[in-house]
């Protein structure tokens, strides 16, 4: 059965290849690339192995002095390594336009941009700017980073001819959200609220995000891909707010889940990121390093041409 799972598939790559699998021998020097939530989890590995690479890596942290310990571990591995920790809370959109404003500033050309931070199964918050936690963090501050680094990025791509490329780290759970998809009129409602429910629409964002960019991205004719990817279950902090749940995939994930480890988690956002296979390609969903068909609503047009337009609104400040 387990043998299933170690089957190379189209691109070479399986749910048991690694981060460092996917990316052997594949030199980025040169390249930049942001990391969100890299503190910890796939984040943290995500980042290591870009920097294993060759790539200058960009910590975007909300605690910089853990953000700082996983830098000293990489370098310790690897004192090559180019890394930098700059602080990011993806819920608050005063702490993502100082980061963006402050990384622009550095004059550093932006080729990769992985939106991988995330939470999961919070009970029903609103963020500092009143809107509601799960799909803030998740969705619209991603939404609203990708926007103040988008000009760099085109800039990047036009002067050095390298393909920008951004990947959106979302979930299979983008299937189960919410009757409807998203809850334009009641995204800050608790009435109705579910927590799993809320997480599946964040990472329905997520998908309708980096299709709706990849489409707009496509009709300027801008060398930058926009992909999004499910990395599979592991158990990392993001269950921290389901301590059953946590338990639960922790003891049988391997046998219910198709458990995977972190170094196997990061791998498809690494894929992405790295490998001249998917060079050209935008648009698209992955899963185990493999291109797959998400759900319907993630494939609906009109649906992320009208999440654009409300994250538009939503980010705004009059």
């Amino acid at each position: 059965m387990f043998g299933l799972f170690k089957r190379k598939e189209p691109s070479g790559f399986s749910y048991s290849s690694t981060a460092e699998d996917v990316t052997h021998g594949i030199d980025g020097t040169g390249l930049t690339a942001i990391v969100t939530g890299a503190s910890a989890g796939i984040g943290a590995e995500t980042a290591r192995v870009l920097a294993l690479r060759g790539v200058h890596v960009i910590m975007g942290v909300r605690n910089t002095s853990t953000g700082e310990k996983v830098k000293e571990t990489i370098i310790k591995e690897a004192s090559s390594s180019k890394i930098d920790v700059m602080e990011l809370d993806l819920g608050l959109k005063a702490s993502i336009r100082k980061f963006a404003s402050e990384f622009n500033s550095l004059s550093l050309p932006l080729n990769i941009l992985i939106n991988n931070a995330g939470i999961m199964g919070t009970p029903f918050t609103l963020s500092q700017d009143g809107i509601e936690l799960q799909f803030a963090t998740n969705h619209i501050g991603h939404f609203l980073l990708t926007n103040l680094l988008l000009e760099n990025m085109k800039n990047a791509a036009h002067k050095s001819h390298i393909e920008g490329r951004i990947v959106n780290v979302s979930s299979d759970a983008h299937a189960r959200s919410y009757r409807g998809g998203i809850r334009f009129d009641k995204i800050n409602d608790k009435s109705g609220y579910n927590s799993f429910f809320a997480y599946g629409q964040s990472k329905l964002a997520n998908v309708l995000h980096a299709n709706e960019l990849s489409r707009r991205l496509m009709e300027e004719e801008v060398a930058i891909t926009a992909n999004s990817v499910h990395p599979g279950i592991i158990v990392t902090n993001i269950l921290r707010h389901q301590r059953f749940l946590n338990c639960i995939v922790a003891n049988l994930g391997k046998f219910i889940f198709r458990l995977k480890n972190v170094q196997q988690g990061a791998a498809t956002t690494c894929y992405i990121a790295l490998h001249p296979q998917v060079s050209g390609v935008s648009g698209k969903f992955f899963i185990d390093n493999n291109e797959a068909t998400p759900s319907s609503q993630a494939r609906d047009v009109d649906l992320a041409k009208k999440l654009w337009d409300f994250s538009l609104s939503l980010v705004h400040d009059s």
